[in-house]
């Protein structure tokens, strides 16, 4: 049995760096390689803190969503601020979500997990709500004790 809430929350912007997934939707393997070369990309070229000089928080969404039959993976920040020229504004929906949380020792392996989790029990055990699309996102909230702590937030309406 998974370990998830539902929350209601307010609309928000996330402002966020983007690429085009290539790998099949199944093909769990080559989208994780995929989303760690783009992480490291962003990370490693200074577009990620240029996104967080922008950021109303400390927060980091690893945003996915599908935009024009494309499997979209975004790096971002919330932001009400304008977008760089090459970032995107993803908006999020008022209204209740699915929240699992977890902590891991790397930001990529926590969004592996909470993606799993999230995806691969909570979703088919939450009988009463259904995510219907929209983006979603993993939330890298912080550290303690060692270990990086966030939170998955998928959209969702009751059934």
């Amino acid at each position: 049995m998974a370990d998830y809430t539902l929350e209601e929350k307010d609309g928000f912007t996330v402002i966020g760096l983007g690429t085009d997934l290539k790998s099949h939707y199944t093909d769990f393997a080559g989208i994780n390689k995929e989303k760690a070369e783009f992480w490291q990309a962003v990370s490693e070229d200074g577009r990620l803190e240029t996104l967080k000089s922008i950021a109303e928080n400390d927060y980091i969404f690893a945003v996915n969503e599908a935009v024009n039959n494309k499997m979209m993976h975004y790096a971002g920040v919330m932001s009400e601020a304008p977008a760089p020229e090459e970032a995107r504004v993803i908006q999020f929906p008022k209204g209740e979500y699915l929240v699992v949380k977890g902590e891991e020792e790397t930001a990529e392996e926590l969004m592996n997990k909470l993606t799993g989790i999230a995806f691969g029990q909570a979703l088919p055990e939450a009988k009463n709500v259904a995510y219907v699309g929209g983006p979603n996102a993993t939330v890298e909230m912080g550290q303690r004790n060692g270990f990086i702590y966030g939170e998955m937030w998928i959209p969702v309406v009751r059934k």
